[in-house]
Formats: C-alpha cells, sequence, structure tokens
C-alpha cells in the first residue's frame, strides 16, 4: 500500500501540481489550501465547497495531520499555557503559549525528543525519536490559536528537539507559516533556535530570510561549553560564533544569544568578562536565563544577586543584555518536562 501524502505539508504550488495530477482544475489547490491553513478544519468532510467524489479522493490518497490535545497546564501566576498533543502515531509533544504585552507568543517542538544532549535540558534525556513533518510543528499553532479563540502573532521554535536537524522541514514549516495565503506570520515574528549546528546555520543564512537567529550559546569557552553541550565536540565555540556574524551580514537580523545560567557553572565575574570578549563587535542581544532545575540533574540556578551582577557587568561592557522573566514556574514549564511526565505514567 502506497504510504499517504501528507496534504497539510504542501505548499500552494505543489497542491496546484497535486490537483493537476489527479484530475482536478488548479483553482482547487486555493479553496483546500484554505481550508488546511485558515479554517483549519481537521477532516476533508468539513470543506463544504468541494465535491464528494474529490473528497473521497483526497481521503484515499492524503492524510489530514491534525493533533489532539491531551492536556494542557495553565499557570495560575501569568496565565502561561503548555500543551502536551498526541501525534498520529502515537507520540507526544508539547508546546507553550506565552502571553505578553504584544500579543501571544508560541513555542513549538521540531522533533520528538532530540539527540543534542544538552545536560541542563529534560527534552534530550530519552535521545531523539523523529523529526516533526511541517504539518505538525504548524498545527501546533493552529491548535493553540483556536484553543484559545485568539490570534498568535509571534512563534518561537525553542521547544524539543533542535531544528537545524530537522533542516528541511524547518524550511517548509517557514514556509507554510509565512505564506500570505495562510496564517501569515511575519517572518520578522519568527525566531529559531539552534544548538549550534554551523554548515546549517550558514546554510539558513544564504536563504537570507527575515528570521530571528538564537544560538543557545550557554558558555564563555570551548571547554565550559563541551561541558554543558556536546554538539561543542563537532563546532568549536569561535566557529559558531563566527557562523552568527555570517548569519547577521547575510541578513541584518540582530542575533539573539541565549545563556543559561547555572550556579557555580557559569555564572562568574570571569565568565561575564570572557563572554563580553566572546561576542564584541556582533550585533547581538544576550538573553540570561536562569536554569530551570530538572530532577533527572544536579543543576541549580543561580541565584538573583548573581543573575543582576553578570547583566551589569555584560552591559558595561557595551553588551545588550536582558533576564528572561521565568514563566509558568508553577507549571511543569521547562521544555521535555510535560512529554517525560506523560512517557513515564504511561510506562
Amino acid at each position: 500500500m502506497n504510504e499517504k501524502i501528507d496534504i497539510k505539508s504542501m505548499n500552494l504550488a505543489e497542491l496546484k501540481d497535486f490537483m493537476v495530477e489527479i484530475g482536478e482544475k488548479p483553482f482547487r489547490a486555493k479553496q483546500i489550501y484554505e481550508w488546511l491553513h485558515v479554517k483549519q478544519v481537521e477532516s476533508f468532510d468539513e470543506m463544504t465547497n468541494i465535491s464528494k467524489k474529490m473528497i473521497e479522493s483526497l481521503k484515499e490518497r492524503c492524510e489530514l495531520i491534525s493533533l489532539k490535545k491531551e492536556e494542557v497546564q495553565i499557570s495560575k501566576l501569568d496565565g502561561t499555557r503548555k500543551y502536551l498533543f498526541a501525534l498520529l502515531d502515537g507520540n507526544v509533544i508539547e508546546s507553550v503559549l506565552m502571553r505578553y504585552k504584544h500579543g501571544n507568543s508560541v513555542c513549538i517542538s521540531s522533533q520528538v525528543g532530540c539527540r543534542m544532549g544538552c545536560k541542563f535540558c529534560a527534552s534530550t534525556l530519552d535521545g531523539l525519536v523523529r523529526g516533526l513533518k511541517p504539518s505538525e510543528m504548524v498545527d501546533q499553532i493552529y491548535k493553540i490559536g483556536n484553543d484559545i479563540g485568539e490570534r498568535i502573532s509571534n512563534v518561537v521554535v525553542m521547544g524539543t528537539g533542535e531544528p537545524m536537524d530537522n533542516f528541511d522541514n524547518l524550511l517548509k514549516f517557514i514556509e507554510l507559516l509565512t505564506d500570505e495565503n495562510g496564517l501569515n506570520i511575519s517572518q520578522r515574528n519568527l525566531t529559531v533556535s539552534t544548538c549550534g549546528i554551523v554548515p546549517r546555520i550558514r546554510e539558513l543564512a544564504d536563504k537570507k530570510l527575515s528570521i530571528t537567529l538564537a544560538l543557545s550559546l550557554h558558555a564563555s569557552n570551548q571547554n565550559k561549553r563541551k561541558a554543558l553541550m556536546p554538539v561543542a565536540n563537532s563546532y568549536d565555540i569561535n566557529e559558531v560564533v563566527d557562523a552568527c556574524k555570517y548569519y547577521f551580514e547575510q541578513t541584518g537580523r540582530r542575533i539573539t544569544f541565549e545563556y543559561s545560567l547555572v550556579g557555580g557553572v557559569n555564572d562568574s565575574d570571569e565568565d561575564a568578562a570572557e563572554l563580553s570578549a566572546l561576542v564584541k563587535g556582533i550585533n547581538c542581544h544576550i538573553n540570561l536565563i536562569p536554569v530551570n532545575p530538572i530532577k533527572e540533574r544536579d543543576f541549580v540556578s543561580s541565584n538573583t544577586k548573581v543573575v543582576t551582577a553578570f547583566k551589569n557587568k555584560l552591559e558595561k561592557n557595551g553588551i545588550n543584555a536582558t533576564v528572561r522573566r521565568s514563566l509558568g514556574e508553577d507549571i511543569d514549564g521547562a521544555c521535555g518536562q510535560l512529554r517525560r511526565k506523560h512517557i513515564n505514567k504511561e510506562a
């Protein structure tokens, strides 16, 4: 039996070609695309201006990916929502809705699990299962928008998984998300986070998109980065920072460096001085993140005084830095926590 086509992962041009291939008029593609990406239907039967015969033909050849909401945790502190979604193959992924003054932001997963092995992250504890399809990535946003009945204005690909390890699907997802015929979210309102797969950063830079690149840096020198992030064994810290410079040169988009502060590991005055020297001259912004403690690791968050001192030291050196406000502290807010709890419960 032939594998069914994932129709929600097709762009409009591909959908037009597919219509012609199955003997339909090309204009049908626009109608179907609208059902999938604007009206966001969950089944072919909901497409009321499509003939029954054509619906049967679509059902026969295509699958319509639609995520199922398994669980939602809502923070009493700040309204942050953590979603657990079930995929058609029985895997689960998580996404987060964060409410800000400037609008609703959704953080999505790009993979089921992750193989990067960063020491302070719960997402990677069970390894990588598979990359998500573009349809599965985009549907996280659709489902959350429909759940709250409000527009999603910002998207960050910063949940479970390494987006650059699912590169082709990531590019297709960006195309679907920012297409004016669909949700039409501006590329400028999209951030993609990576732990630093250098060839992919350069490849993304060459696409000259307007998305923001966020690099998970988390250390001020190569040795410390190697201790926290296995990816540093493949790419030296200076090589990664050079790739970020290249990204800025190609796109004109300011780089965000994510820096998780781990108590007693990477939060000293010396670390701040080294970090300043490392990123000097780059048009960048450093996002300091007090690390979310996870029970499988013994890392603790830096205390507030240390965080403030670290930020002040960076600013004295002319580096733009902010401390990320912790959201959803009373729920399983950190990447991978809710999925892991669910898996362990099922086991």
